[in-house]
């Protein structure tokens, strides 16, 4: 039986595949498998990749007709997937040599349903350790617990899906699938309901991923209409933790972390191509309005003063707009 499938997106990272093919060989076992999904590139990494599976162990390539972003690949991969355990990678970062054992080890040590890890942010040559926002360590909770206070960083707001081993139970109950079709974010409702609906999860002491950021090819780093999928993927949050049994002390959670997630965008509108900017605040607007409005407020009083101005005046216009409506009717 296959232990371990890791499944790993490509889409036109060839100038940074090179690294992270090199260190999947670092972590090959007789056990492992590497499912590689070129999600339709378009520059050299389909060559790249095809000449990998001639030497890596376990490998096998996955192509896609056409493009679908990351949440379809990784999808696309987890369907093709045979493993006990699941992790999921990014082509464009990399691993320590021997971490993938590690992460298998820890993951039966344990038993759980999932991990989480910390990872190291790569950023040209600096390097930086981040944490998993939970200060407990090495032992077996329920993931429900690690989503509150709602005015704190929680493992929720730490949705990397390449920090973490997943037990293929969850493939089987449903609950590693994404968002299909979502271009960013796609984490964020698959992190949501991961904490929600799985029975058991741990975060060990464990790092090994290299996470490459500021990456040109990025799509955090392009300013186009792709980046406001994140209101599609909050509002999946907003919509399934409302029909959750402890939705009410769940929600203020949800919204505070929208809200935040609205400033952050709205803070740096100007990387944003003209007419995307002005559909940001137009979709911003309508995501304030279809919040439960006495849970917003809550929210905006609980933040630090700049976003919740911030998000007040575009509160205020919406009221403006909205009475103005009702005048003229």
């Amino acid at each position: 039986m296959v232990k371990l499938s890791a499944i790993v997106p490509f889409y036109n990272v060839q100038a940074y595949a090179p690294d992270m093919l090199r260190s999947l060989f670092l972590n090959s076992r007789a056990d492992f498998e590497f499912v590689l999904v070129d999600d339709c590139s378009k520059d050299e990494t389909p060559e790249l990749l095809e000449r990998a599976c001639r030497t890596l162990p376990g490998a096998t390539l996955v192509r896609h007709e056409v493009n679908g972003g990351l949440a379809t690949a990784r999808n696309t991969g987890l369907a093709a997937a045979q493993g006990e355990y699941i992790t999921f990678l990014d082509g464009d970062d990399w691993l320590a040599p021997g971490y993938l054992a590690e992460l298998v080890a820890a993951a039966e040590r344990l038993g759980c349903d999932f991990l989480r890890t910390d990872h190291v942010q790569c950023t040209g040559k600096e390097r930086t350790i981040r944490r998993v926002p939970h200060g407990r360590r090495d032992e077996v909770l329920d993931p429900r617990s690690a989503i509150l206070p709602a005015d704190r960083s929680t493992s929720v707001d730490y949705p990397f899906a390449w920090a973490g081993i997943y037990h293929r139970r969850l493939k089987d109950a449903g609950l590693l699938d994404f968002p299909d079709g979502l271009r960013t974010a796609e984490d964020r409702p698959w992190i949501w309901r991961l904490h929600r609906e799985a029975e058991s999860f741990a975060v060990v002491n464990l790092l090994g991923v290299f996470y490459r950021r500021g990456v040109a090819t990025s799509l955090t780093q392009i300013g186009d209409v792709r980046q406001l999928d994140f209101i599609r993927s909050f509002d999946q949050v907003l919509k399934e933790t409302a029909r959750d049994p402890e939705a009410e002390q769940l929600m203020p959670k949800a919204v505070r972390t929208y809200c935040a997630i609205i400033s952050h965008h709205l803070n740096n509108i100007e990387r944003f191509e003209p007419a995307v900017a002005r559909k940001l605040r137009t979709m911003s607007s309508a995501a304030l309005k279809r919040m439960p409005q006495d849970v917003l407020t809550e929210a905006l009083d609980s933040m630090d003063v700049e976003r919740s101005a911030r998000l007040r005046r575009l509160r205020r216009r919406i009221t403006a707009g909205t009475d103005s409506a009702t005048a003229a009717a």
